[in-house]
């Protein structure tokens, strides 16, 4: 199995490595070119940082076309991680009003509470329903390491996970090929490794 990681230069993707090397995958890309990824048996979109700042690297690197091409049209599944998630959703307002890769329907706002610390940083309940194929074998309500500001309110998508932090928010999504998460699998420990197992072999 080939692992695309795809780099638009804001993805701190050391720990992604580490734990991909623990799930036995023999080789991983790290690249933003169009002959580089379309070899991928699968495709990850990490991201750290702004919103706004990410998209113009994203277009910077023409990487809107190629991932449509690699994921809407050759069906190559990918995961979006943190900031990942939030690039593959339709707009957020972070740094104003941006327009995102559209993969899947939901904005990305800012957090709307006013009796917690932003950004959330830490472990957190996950909350999923049981057609899931990202948490298959994970127990429900098991903790996930988060770091962000901004979250997804809602979705019109039918798969998703919750969790809440002063607001209930999303922090997973799956439709066909595609799957997203708020939080880091990588930094998740063994709810982590196993998520990041079933996106490889279930998607």
């Amino acid at each position: 199995m080939i692992v695309g990681i795809v780099d638009y230069g804001m993805g701190n993707v050391h720990s992604l490595y580490g734990a991909l090397n623990e799930l036995n995958v023999k080789k991983v890309i790290y690249d933003n070119r169009l002959s580089q990824l379309k070899n991928c048996d699968k495709l990850i979109l990490p991201g750290v940082g702004a919103f706004s700042k990410a998209m113009e690297k994203i277009h910077k690197y023409h990487l809107n076309q190629t991932l449509n091409e690699l994921v809407n049209d050759k069906k190559i599944p990918i995961l979006g991680i943190c900031l990942g998630l939030q690039l593959l959703a339709t707009d957020s307002v972070e740094g104003g009003y941006v327009k995102g890769l559209d993969f899947f329907k939901a904005n990305v706002l800012k957090f709307n509470t006013i009796n917690m610390k932003v950004p959330h940083i830490g472990f957190n309940q996950i909350n999923f329903k049981k057609e899931t194929r990202l948490f298959e074998n994970i127990n429900n309500n098991s903790d996930f390491y988060f770091v962000h500001s901004y979250r997804i309110e809602k979705t019109v998508e039918k798969l998703y996970s919750d969790c809440i932090y002063g607001e209930k928010f999303i922090s997973s999504i799956e439709k066909d090929n595609i799957a997203a998460v708020q939080f880091h699998p990588e930094l998740s420990q063994k709810n982590g490794l196993k998520l990041l197992e079933n996106f490889l072999h279930k998607f």
